[in-house]
């Protein structure tokens, strides 16, 4: 048998072994985020052009800088 130091260790690495790895968080893509306010400001420019909708342009880019992105 060994001495404790060595049971220890042992122990150790089985237990690290053995955790899971902690996934890192996936980010969000542009083109995914805020899809109800990018659906409503495309219809709207599609429709009224993008000058008649600006209103609907700033709420979707306040809807992304919410989600991190730097715009």
């Amino acid at each position: 048998m060994g001495n404790i130091s060595e049971k220890v260790e042992a122990a150790s690495a089985e237990i690290v072994s053995t955790t899971p790895q902690k996934e890192e968080p996936k980010k969000l893509k542009p083109c995914c985020a805020c899809p109800e306010t990018k659906k409503a400001r495309d219809a709207c420019i599609i429709e009224n052009g993008q000058e008649n909708c600006l209103h609907l342009i700033e709420a979707h880019k306040e809807c992304m800088r919410k989600m991190g992105f730097n715009i």
